[in-house]
């Protein structure tokens, strides 16, 4: 008898928990967070589809050479998981200058994930362009955001120069 009651208890407690977890959602949804064209309007595209740099986050999605001087070109950053969902930008470079940052993949699960970044991206993507480099500083509230936002536009940057 002590051991069913020892073996129901435990199988209670296992299923609460299996049922505790939040699984992350497809951000394939979410609108794409732009800074603009160097505006600075901070709203996002209202589009709910990503473009094909989305998918090879490896290569630029126009075809300009990335030597010339005024060449206008996309490079997405790598998909960056972070606590709360993958962070994933892609970077407009007009030459070396970043023109235009857009966050398109970001942590939508919630309305408090949602309210959040809502907030924070529109000013991690002015920062990034007022720094030209990923050398920005985190947004108060969204430090998980604001760490995969810096770490995919660095990569962006990266895969730009070489």
């Amino acid at each position: 008898m002590r051991r069913a009651v020892v073996t129901s208890a435990a199988t209670a407690a296992g299923v609460v928990l299996l049922l505790s977890l939040k699984p992350h959602e497809a951000t394939g949804s979410a609108p794409v967070i732009s800074s603009g064209s160097g505006s600075g309007s901070g709203s996002g595209s209202g589009s709910g589809t990503t473009g094909a740099a989305d998918t090879t986050p490896g290569r630029s999605a126009s075809p300009a050479p990335a030597t010339g001087g005024g060449a206008t070109r996309k490079v997405s950053g790598d998909t960056v998981n972070t606590r709360y969902g993958p962070v994933q930008v892609q970077v407009t470079l007009a030459g070396s200058r970043i023109t235009t940052v857009d966050v398109v993949k970001y942590p939508t699960q919630d309305r408090r994930d949602r309210e959040i970044n809502a907030d924070a991206l529109p000013v991690l993507n002015q920062e990034a362009i007022s720094a030209q480099n990923a050398q920005i500083d985190a947004v108060s509230g969204a430090t998980y955001t604001s760490d995969g936002y810096i770490r995919s536009l660095q990569s962006a940057l990266d895969r730009a120069k070489g």
